[in-house]
């Protein structure tokens, strides 16, 4: 795997797509996703709100804490209850004080979304936009003590960031509380044209798929409508191939449908992605740099 993402990344003819699924900025892969964008290694990122949620949390001076799964002097669920009490939000062993949501809401209604209302229509890669800029900003002015992280990253290096499930979100959440009261809506159908174009205009493409879900599909379907597919492809998932979810899809059933061509070199990792993608992105950078 460590290989084959090299050659993708050292190819300056690829145009790279990362899918980033679930949580992973709770779980501490923030700054990776974040460098990689920022050194020109991902061209196009595909991501979950939740991602973007705690992304832009974490650039605003919010704080995710290392926690434990359960109390042993407790049952789980006066474990969980109590953190409600507590007003703290559970992530497995990570915790987050629900002060930062109503913070994050804030930045949204006074930073983010003022400067998208009145337009005909909004992308969801608009809102992305938008949100990365704000987030630079509010860092910068704030002094906060961690980086701006990846939303402003993509931001400052015009790299497009996809949410095709952002609705399933706090920030997907807020946005349709804004557009309640304020002349603003999100067209879901607008960032497929400009992904797929980004698609269709690579001379080379290739896909590091970090988790399943929407992100991973959204990735993988967009050259169902282009001509090509994509030369390189290197996946982390825990997910098993007998269920036959897309999660843990292989990429060889992925060549079956066109997502892949014949000859791609392509890898897969099974494991837990915040382990394995430290060392993966390790392994594919000491190899070029």
């Amino acid at each position: 795997a460590g290989d084959v993402l090299a050659e993708m990344f050292a190819n300056e003819d690829c145009t790279v797509f990362c899918s980033l699924a679930g949580a992973m900025v709770p779980a501490g892969m923030r700054r990776i996703v974040a460098d990689l964008v920022r050194d020109g290694y991902v061209d196009a990122l595909v991501t979950t709100g939740a991602n973007l949620t705690h992304d832009a949390i974490e650039a605003i001076g919010g704080k995710h804490h290392h926690g434990r799964t359960h109390d042993p002097e407790k049952t789980a669920r006066e474990h969980d209850e109590g953190l409600r009490d507590e007003g703290v939000d559970r992530i497995y062993n990570v915790y987050l004080p629900q002060e930062h949501f109503a913070a994050f809401e804030g930045h949204l209604r006074e930073e983010v979304f003022p400067a998208l209302e009145g337009d005909a229509s909004v992308s969801i890669a608009d809102l992305t936009r938008e949100l990365g800029r704000a987030n630079a900003a509010v860092n910068e002015r704030d002094d906060v003590e961690e980086g701006p992280g990846i939303a402003a990253a993509a931001y400052e290096c015009d790299v497009p960031i996809y949410c095709p499930a952002v609705q399933d979100s706090v920030l997907g959440l807020q946005a349709w509380m804004y557009a309640q009261t304020a002349d603003f809506t999100l067209d879901a159908l607008a960032d497929m044209t400009e992904l797929t174009d980004l698609a269709f205009d690579a001379a080379d493409a290739g896909c590091l798929l970090v988790g399943g879900g929407v992100p991973k599909n959204f990735t993988l379907q967009t050259m169902l409508v282009t001509p090509r597919a994509y030369d390189y492809a290197v996946q982390i998932t825990m997910d098993p191939e007998a269920t036959g979810g897309l999660s843990g899809a292989t990429l060889e059933e992925a060549r079956s449908w066109g997502k892949l061509e014949k000859d791609a070199r392509n890898a897969s990792v099974y494991g837990d992605a915040t382990v394995m993608l430290p060392m993966l992105v390790a392994a594919a950078r000491e190899r070029i740099e």
